[in-house]
């Protein structure tokens, strides 16, 4: 078998490390990086070492942070600066593969399997990468080497700060299995509890349980984790110069401030959802799968995705699958929301659905109605410009989409 080179590379504590190269003099402190207590809830968006040491958490609020840790050093967030340094981290990435897919602002996978020839062995590629990110920028990476996404990802957050973990087959078993099961890519609250009902505990205990059980549980979600925790996991790192993915597409909005009241989460959907849809008609495709990525303040993003049993391209039915994503993965009490992007893949050239045989079960006539509506709003817009036609939900909102082309 042959095997990939698979990298996981995560900035440690990368907010308040930026912090620390902007200002030398705050290394010597507890340091917490947080947004302005009046209009951001006083959250701590990221601490360093020597404030994770007095027990300070990311999304605590101030209080309880200063209490744990009366002499921490508060920073407000300089988001100018993180995006650059996410940019030249990443830029440097590409000196050794140009198979770079970021994860959020402070991860990223690369696949050096094309590079061992030019540069050494995986484990050495991770290495020299680590030596050039702190000699270069003054920050430190984790990262994780394995044969698959999951596994390296699982990987860097083994060991931190400033570390390589390689993962193999040989040693994977002892490892990740016994890491609690919520550390594997895509198991979240709702999972969570199902494997908690199970006895299941580790990804141990998840690999060694029956996939079909799982299937039956949790869908196509299960079938992936009981794969991942069995080290199947071929999804492939996106090249940095590949054009967006033709099999899906997403719209995201990263909000002015937090989202803190779950009606105003729905209307966000409902943008984000309304824009997808569109872009769906107007390519003439329709959706089997609907996926709900949510950012907090801290930037953790979490993603869930719903596999719909008919296909379509309808906004509302895309709002309403990613609010079941919400409801069923998020509570509406917990932490702020900061960013939604909803994805829809698995795509359908409208023409084959148009004899109805896929929605031979469904509501034809709720959906026909729905669809009329939809297409005479894209008629309109088309004709008099997008913003012709808004939802009264979106009226007084500052969720505006930025536009760019497909």
């Amino acid at each position: 078998m042959n095997d990939r080179f698979i990298l996981h590379c995560d900035l440690n504590a990368f907010f308040a490390s930026v912090e620390e190269v902007r200002n030398t003099e705050l290394r010597a402190y507890p340091v917490a990086v947080c947004g302005n207590p009046e209009n951001r809830h006083g959250i701590i968006l990221a601490k360093n070492e020597k404030a994770k040491a007095f027990g300070v958490k990311t999304a605590e609020t101030i209080w309880a942070a200063q209490k744990k840790c009366p002499n921490l050093v508060l920073v407000p967030p300089h988001y100018d600066e993180y995006s650059r340094y996410s940019k030249i981290v990443n830029d440097i990435y590409l000196r050794y593969t140009d198979l770079v897919e970021p994860f959020g602002i402070d991860e990223s996978w690369l696949d050096v399997t094309g590079s061992a020839h030019l540069f050494g062995t995986p484990e050495q590629i991770a290495n020299e990468i680590r030596h050039v990110i702190k000699k270069e920028t003054g920050l430190t990476i984790s990262v994780g080497v394995s044969f698959t996404k999951a596994f390296a990802k699982l990987g860097s957050d083994y060991k931190k700060p400033d570390a390589t973990t390689v993962i193999t087959r040989e040693n994977y078993k002892d490892i990740v299995w016994p890491l609690p099961v919520t550390d594997l890519l895509f198991v979240g609250r709702s999972a969570k509890k199902t494997f908690e009902r199970l006895g299941i505990i580790t990804i141990g205990d998840l690999a060694k349980s029956s996939r079909k059980a799982i299937s039956s549980l949790l869908g196509k979600t299960g079938e992936l984790v009981h794969d991942y925790a069995n080290g199947i996991d071929d999804s492939p790192v996106a090249s940095a110069f590949a054009e967006s993915d033709p099999k899906s597409i997403g719209r995201g909005i990263t909000f002015p401030h937090n989202l803190t009241d779950f009606s105003e989460i729905k209307t966000g959907i409902s943008v984000l959802s309304d824009d997808v849809a569109s872009r769906l008609r107007k390519k003439g495709l329709k959706a089997q799968v609907v996926s709900l990525t949510v950012r907090d303040p801290s930037f953790k993003t979490t993603s869930r995705q719903k596999t719909l049993s008919e296909p379509t391209h309808l906004e509302s039915e895309i709002t309403g699958a990613c609010i079941d994503i919400y409801n069923e993965s998020y509570s509406q009490k917990s932490i702020p929301v900061r960013m939604l992007t909803v994805t829809v893949s698995n795509l359908i050239d409208d023409a084959l659905t148009d004899s109805g045989q896929l929605s031979l079960f469904g509501d034809n006539k709720s959906s026909e109605k729905q669809e009329s509506v939809e297409l005479t709003i894209d008629k309109i817009r088309n004709k008099f410009g997008h913003d012709s036609m808004i939802k009264g939900s979106f009226l007084n909102k500052d969720f505006s989409i930025r536009k760019k082309d497909d």
